[in-house]
Formats: structure tokens, sequence, C-alpha cells
């Protein structure tokens, strides 16, 4: 029996339709010819998040402690950073960020009269903390060391988190979690 052998003729029909592809061209839109004239296409840039100074700030704001990464300068190589990115919260910004820094403010002053008493408890806090208007079932106050309480208040979409010891009474707003509904942190992430 012969065979007949067909290989080199296979081999010889890529080149060519190759060559046909490049020979028609992939498109009609040739740059720089007469009478082309199709709009300019500018590169999309995301955009930054107004800033501005809010009441009371001087007009240079400071970045926020949450803002600050607390990280190791150069990332680790497995991931860390993205594998925990879920519990990074959203800083706010705009007049969003004027309405953190105000709760700030107000949850600090009301705090403030306790710490100078001495007064840890964690009733006591959410006592003043709901005496400010937020809602007794969105506050979460709790024992913080043997003199100290941290609060967490869910004003969603804004949250004020802190703690109230014997040197200080600290607040911070931010803006919730990513994939993550409300302002308490989330324990699991992708």
């Amino acid at each position: 029996m012969r065979m007949i052998r067909t290989t080199g003729a296979r081999f010889g029909m890529l080149p060519m339709a190759v060559l046909a592809l490049l020979v028609t061209g992939c498109g009609t839109h040739r740059p720089g010819a007469a009478g082309a004239e199709a709009p300019s296409r500018t590169a999309a840039t995301p955009s930054k998040p107004v800033d501005f100074p809010c009441p009371g700030e001087s007009p240079t704001p400071t970045p926020s402690a949450r803002a600050q990464s607390s990280g190791p300068a150069t990332p680790p190589p497995d991931h860390y950073a993205e594998n925990h990115g879920f519990m990074v919260p959203f800083p706010l910004h705009g007049r969003h960020r004027c309405d953190g820094l105000a709760a700030v403010r107000r949850v600090e002053g009301a705090l403030e009269p306790l710490r100078e008493r001495g007064d840890f408890d964690p009733g006591s806090t959410h006592s003043a903390l709901t005496a400010l208007g937020f809602s007794a079932g969105k506050v979460q106050a709790y024992q913080n060391g043997p003199t100290g309480v941290g609060f967490l208040i869910d004003a969603f979409p804004l949250c004020v988190e802190g703690t109230m010891n014997r040197d200080s009474t600290q607040a911070d707003a931010f803006g919730g979690y990513p994939d993550h509904t409300g302002c308490d942190r989330p324990t699991g992430g992708h």
C-alpha cells in the first residue's frame, strides 16, 4: 500500500494564511492618513476625592491615624496586605469627613468628664454616647483593660471608634469596611 504525504502542504498553508491576514489589515483607521479625523482620546484617570478644610480645622488637614500604614515599608512576600485588605477601613472624604471630625469632637467632649472622674464603666460610656443622640442599639461599649473602655458607634455610613483610659480619650471616624455593611470589623475575607 502506498501512502500519500500531505504534511508539507499543510505547513505551507499556515504562512499563507498569516500573510493574507497581514495584507488585509485589522481595521480602517490609519493614524496620520489624510482625511482621517477621529476624536482624540485622553486617558481616563480616576477622580481623587475632594477634601477641603472643615469647620475648626486648618487649611492643610493632617492625615488620620487610620490612613497611615503601620505595616512594614516593603510588602511581605506572602500577600498579607492583599489578603487582609478587607479589614482596612475606608477613609472619609468631603462632607462625610467633616461630619466625622465633628462627631469625634462631640464624642471626646462627652467622654472627657468620665475620664477625669476615673469612670471607666462600659455602662457609663454607653449612656454618655446615647445622650449625644446615637441609637442605643448602635453603640457598643466594652471593657478595654483594667482601667479603660473601648467603644464603637455604628451610624453607618459614619463609624466612630475609640478608647478611653486614664491618660486620654481618643476617637476616630471612618466609613466602614470593604465588602461589609456596618462598622464592626469584619472577621473573614476572601
